[in-house]
């Protein structure tokens, strides 16, 4: 990946002084926090924190951060209680919620099907495991943003490396992150995640089209 490729995420949401490695690996881990579980009034206020108050968007302002601009816009005017309950209005149903945030489902038509199964073969091989407290299972959205952070920022290079970071993501999110953002923004009810959906699109976006110039 050329330097200039490295740098968009973390110059694009305006925090040049932020390594770009850690930039990326961040914002995985806020994904696939928000979509994990709601967030909390400690994690809004994070977030709402980011960007200094009063300060507007800027037409040359690069896309991300525009989608991040979004989305401290609905956690500064919004309250834990409303996400949560939006998020469960939302992804969590006794049958089948409004949104499924698994992959299999948009590659394969249905839940537990052979991405699922390709994504734990990938799983083994880097001696990963999902841990016994999550319930949801490793095509999960969340799940797999986990993955790429430690292939950003684990320790052992042998595991965590730029080649494993393009092929798991080229295999396992690129194919239908846009179908799930299109499923969360054609629920016009759906306001608070619409702007997580813009965010996932837009930086999932961007990680390909780095990949891509490796």
């Amino acid at each position: 990946m050329s330097e200039q490729a490295q740098e968009k995420v973390s110059t694009e949401i305006g925090d040049v002084g932020m390594p770009e490695d850690l930039a990326r690996a961040d914002l995985y881990g806020l994904i696939a926090r928000l979509y994990h579980l709601p967030p909390d009034q400690e994690l809004l206020d994070q977030i709402a924190a980011s960007i200094p108050e009063g300060k507007e968007i800027q037409l040359e302002d690069a896309p991300l951060a525009k989608v991040w601009h979004g989305v401290v816009e609905v956690a500064k005017n919004n309250s834990a209680k409303a996400w949560h309950d939006e998020f469960d209005l939302n992804f969590i149903s006794v049958g089948r919620p409004n949104v499924i945030l698994n992959g299999s489902f948009y590659m394969a038509g249905h839940l537990n099907e052979r991405p699922l199964v390709d994504i734990r073969r990938a799983l083994e091989i880097f001696s990963l495991e999902s841990a016994q407290a999550v319930t949801e299972t490793e095509d999960h959205i969340s799940a797999l943003c986990e993955v790429m952070r430690y292939l950003i920022a684990g320790d052992d290079v042998e595991i965590s490396n730029l080649t494993n970071q393009r092929v798991f993501f080229n295999d396992h999110i690129r194919p239908w992150y846009d179908e799930l953002c299109d499923a969360i923004e054609d629920i016009s009810d759906m306001h608070l995640y619409h702007p997580v959906a813009s965010l996932t699109r837009e930086f999932l976006a961007i990680e390909g089209q780095s990949f891509d110039m490796i």
